[in-house]
């Protein structure tokens, strides 16, 4: 369905029955946003005008008309002035906690499509530091990403750009550059400085991380950052033991700016908090049976299927949620098979077990899970590894993931990024690719684009789903939790190329303002 379709029939029925949509008033509201498109994400994916929140709670959507009678003396009333508002989005894998210990020290290179640019920015932070301070990024860029130069920075550049700091640069899981200064502190990389897949990671672990009240400081930072973005809640594969605490406290003292929902090799229930969770068991089973990224194809062995299934037979047998990592053709079809027999002696319907990456997935491994209910989260690393793909992978690469296959299929999924480090975590970013194709840089990645409603509603909706939280979030409706994004232009109405640099003016989690731009 294209928005020319829908809009302004959608728009006439809220104007009309804006009265209906108003549950009756206890209380005026808090806050009133007006003069908007509210890009909603209900069922109807319905355009309103004006939004109001009582608390963390919407309490109505409707015309202007409508919506200005619930306000009263104390209301905080914010005119759009035409803006576009969406649903927080929801970001359904990223490695969150873990990003915080290195966010503030990192230069990142997410959406960053230009070399010169990217080079500048290391410049830039050498300035401001102290010699034989390290300058790093972990992730989440490729050098096919450069539209002006798509070549990976040389030790003789990093040497210029920081002569007095260790410089390390990981791109994806595929590589690593360093400077001179880098490769003796490391003790790793080639003449050239470049530090190959297999040592990688190795290399990565030396690098120092933010602790104490520098890690509160990393964290808020990179909240900031993702507040920007227009993210507000996360999957979060991993919830380090030594970062949680922090997180805890700020839930607590309501200061937790996004939502955080933990996937985690423990086996604990949900307990209903808004803000931290444990959602599901996970991203890893067994980890022998973890697909590296950059590997054409994989060969599970029986007995480490069998060592699988025991372990997921446990998670099914109480009951509960699974989001493992499932990325190339023959772990795919082999999970399924092991979750086919589990289900003969423990169904798993309604437990809400998905697949997460799905990169090499296909049609018959799509009608094998509606079949069972398993879902997917897909992550699709073609965003910024494109490029790489194609090297590894070939001519397959420009269908990994079927985007449009997925969408057809009836099998329920939504979109993340596996951030920090095998891919970029800008959602808009993400959403761009999903809508054109194209990675960030420009080259064409993806054969199967798909609309940008249905893109949205899978970085919204679909992921409050797989998250348990679809009462709650992913919609902008009466009775949920007001999460919400003004936009710097509209997402429905920009040219496709214009999709990429969307980027918040403000943005609300539970009612209260957690980023605004700056006037």
């Amino acid at each position: 369905m294209t928005r020319r379709m829908f809009v302004p029939a959608v728009v006439a029925a809220l104007i009309v029955g804006a009265a209906a949509s108003a549950p009756t008033q206890e209380a005026p509201a808090d806050l009133i946003l007006s003069n908007g498109r509210i890009i909603t994400v209900d069922e109807r994916f319905s355009i309103a005008q004006a939004v109001a929140v009582r608390a963390d709670r919407i309490v109505a959507v409707g015309s202007d008309a409508a919506i200005a009678r619930l306000a009263g003396p104390s209301t905080r009333r914010i005119d759009l002035r035409g803006k576009a508002v969406i649903p927080g989005l929801i970001d359904n894998h990223m490695h969150l906690l873990r990003a915080g210990t290195t966010w503030q020290r990192e230069v990142r290179w997410d959406g960053i499509a230009s070399r010169k640019e990217a080079l500048a920015l290391l410049a830039v932070r050498a300035k401001t530091l102290q010699p034989g301070e390290w300058i790093y990024t972990l992730g989440g860029w490729t050098a096919d990403q450069f539209a002006d130069d798509p070549r990976p920075p040389t030790r003789e550049e990093l040497d210029r750009v920081a002569p007095e700091n260790p410089v390390f640069l990981q791109a994806s899981y595929y590589r690593a550059y360093v400077n001179s200064r880098g490769r003796e502190a490391l003790g790793a990389g080639d003449a050239s400085g470049v530090i190959g897949e297999a040592a990688l990671r190795g290399a990565a672990a030396k690098l120092p991380v933010a602790t104490g009240a520098e890690l509160e400081t990393s964290t808020r930072q990179m909240f900031r950052d993702l507040n920007k973005a227009g993210l507000t809640a996360f999957g979060s594969a991993g919830c380090e033991a030594n970062v949680l605490p922090i997180y805890q406290r700020w839930t607590v003292q309501r200061q937790l700016n996004v939502r955080v929902f933990c996937i985690t090799s423990e086996l604990r229930q949900r307990t209903g908090d808004p803000f931290l969770d444990h959602v599901a068991y996970g991203e890893v089973v067994y980890a022998p049976l973890h697909d590296p990224m950059f590997v054409r194809t994989s060969s599970p062995q029986p007995d480490q299927l069998r060592e699988w299934r025991r372990i997921a037979t446990e998670v099914a047998k109480i009951r509960m949620p699974l989001h493992v990592h499932a990325n190339l053709t023959n772990t795919i079809g082999a999970f399924l098979d092991q979750i086919e027999i589990i289900n003969t002696e423990h169904p798993i319907a309604g437990l809400r077990w998905a697949l997460a990456h799905v990169n090499q997935i296909d049609a018959s491994h799509l009608a094998r899970m509606k079949t069972l209910g398993v879902s997917a989260a897909v992550h699709p690393w073609a965003v910024t590894n494109g490029g790489i793909n194609r090297t590894v992978f070939g001519d397959a690469a420009i269908d990994m993931p079927p985007l449009k296959t997925i969408q057809d299929s009836g099998v329920l999924w939504g979109l993340g990024s596996d951030g920090s480090r095998a891919n970029q975590i800008l959602p808009f970013q993400t959403l761009s690719w999903a809508v054109t194709g194209r990675m960030v840089g420009g080259a064409r990645t993806l054969r199967q684009t798909i609309t940008r409603e249905q893109a949205l509603i899978a970085h919204t909706r679909s992921n409050a789903w797989l998250l348990f939280q679809e009462k709650d979030l992913g919609s902008i409706e009466p009775g949920k939790r007001a999460d919400l994004v003004v936009l710097d232009r509209d997402y429905l109405a920009v040219p496709e190329d214009q999709i990429k640099d969307i980027t918040s003016v403000m943005t609300i989690v539970n009612g209260r303002i957690v980023y605004e731009v700056e006037k």
